[in-house]
């Protein structure tokens, strides 16, 4: 197979949370654990962090690997979902696995996949252990993907354990309230495996606390950390991802990083590992900002930040292409969207999307006005063709809008 028709084999033939959505979702370890089997048990061959979280993995993950490449590791980064490409999941020291890679991997394992009935991010899981094994990282940063205690990255028993913060999202999966999401986050909690959590709240506190007590695991709020860090992403809220970084390397044992690498490789984590779409600014005149915040808790900070950078700026008008996935809370996040804003609802390109003109409907309850359009580019394309130099532009709702902005 060429390598499109191996990543169509991979998108089309099973089922794909991120763009099915429930239909998708495997409650259970048993695939991972026999991929695994049949791999040889690949993720025993480096070390690794586990990231998990509601807000924040994605970054905090690109943070600590950026400041473990300052120290002359070899790093491996898996995150998910990919913005652009496929490959974007699965790095090393910021380098894409190579195509020729994701081909050999499928070929080689078709059969059993296909007979094991293997969901695409199972899969893809078991192809970044392959690769980190093959090419022999020092240490890999591995991102959940959803929930933790059940999701296909917790086969790993890793150096540090990471947990960003809990919010409301994927509610129909992990649970109604911040405690039972909480619970299954905790999951990736290990005996004897230290344990950063990143932001101390009232609500799912004794979760953290009970788990880590029942492991015997050093348990540590980097929201009690005075210090603050400079980085090179933008957005405010990425001062709680520093602290959460810097605490877990903190917290790892066997490895040498100076306060150098770590002033380094907050500063420098775009060109370390070539995150994409965290509050990227893509051009000036008119200012255009797109951002991956997708629930109520990340929305909070980024809107925050474009209150702000409307009154620094002083735009003459604020235009938002906004797309959003059909299972997300509409009547939590669109209150909190701008109301002196031209909206263009789009739907991102998935069968998850939600139509747009749907969103437009709901979001006029809100006060929230503007036009539908039929696809992410034509949302874009008018809302430049409407703007002036003075002008912003904000593009947001979900990953995949900002994927095809992209």
């Amino acid at each position: 197979m060429t390598y499109q028709q191996t990543l169509d084999w991979l998108f089309s033939q099973l089922p794909m949370y991120q763009r099915e959505g429930k239909t998708a979702f495997k409650k259970d370890l048993t695939n991972s654990i026999a991929l695994s089997n049949e791999l040889k048990n690949p993720e025993r061959k480096f070390k690794t962090i586990h990231v998990g979280g509601t807000n924040g993995k994605g970054s905090t993950s690109h943070m600590i690997a950026s400041v473990l490449q300052e120290a002359g590791y070899k790093v491996g980064l898996y995150t998910s979902p990919h913005l652009k490409n496929f490959t974007e999941r699965i790095r090393i020291n910021g380098q894409e696995i190579p195509t020729g890679n994701v081909i050999e991997f499928v070929a080689e394992n078709k059969s059993f996949l296909e007979a094991q009935k293997l969901s695409f991010f199972e899969m893809t899981v078991g192809m970044a252990f392959d690769y980190f094994a093959k090419q022999k990282v020092d240490i890999a940063i591995i991102e959940v993907g959803l929930g933790g205690r059940l999701d296909s990255t917790n086969i790993i028993t890793p150096e540090v354990a990471v947990i960003t913060n809990i919010g409301l999202d994927h509610t129909q999966f992990l649970g109604e309230t911040l405690p039972e999401i909480a619970f299954e986050k905790a999951g990736i909690i290990k005996e004897n495996i230290p344990v950063v959590i990143g932001e101390r709240q009232q609500d799912v506190e004794h979760v953290f606390l009970e788990k880590a007590l029942s492991c015997k695991a050093k348990i540590v709020f980097a929201s009690d950390e005075l210090t603050t860090y400079k980085t090179d992403l933008l957005g405010d809220y990425q001062a709680k991802n520093t602290k959460t970084a810097v605490k877990a390397i903190q917290q790892l044992e066997g490895f040498v990083v100076s306060d150098e690498n770590i002033k380094n490789g907050l500063l420098k984590v775009v060109e370390n590992t070539n995150l994409k779409g965290r509050w990227q600014i893509l051009q000036e005149n008119p200012k255009i900002i797109c951002d991956t915040a997708h629930n109520k808790e990340g929305l909070t900070y980024t809107l925050n930040q474009l209150k702000k950078e409307v009154e620094n700026e002083k735009f003459e008008k604020l235009h938002i292409v906004l797309g959003v996935v059909a299972d997300k809370d509409l009547a939590a996040i669109l209150p909190m969207f701008p109301k002196k804003a031209i909206y263009y609802f789009c739907k991102p390109n998935i069968p998850r999307g939600l139509s747009e003109e749907i969103l437009k409907e709901q979001a006029k309850q809100f006060n929230l006005i503007g036009e539908s359009f039929n696809s992410v580019n034509q949302a874009f394309e008018q809302a430049k063709l409407n703007a002036n130099d003075k002008d912003g532009i904000y593009i947001g709702g979900s990953t995949f809008v900002v994927a095809e902005v992209l």
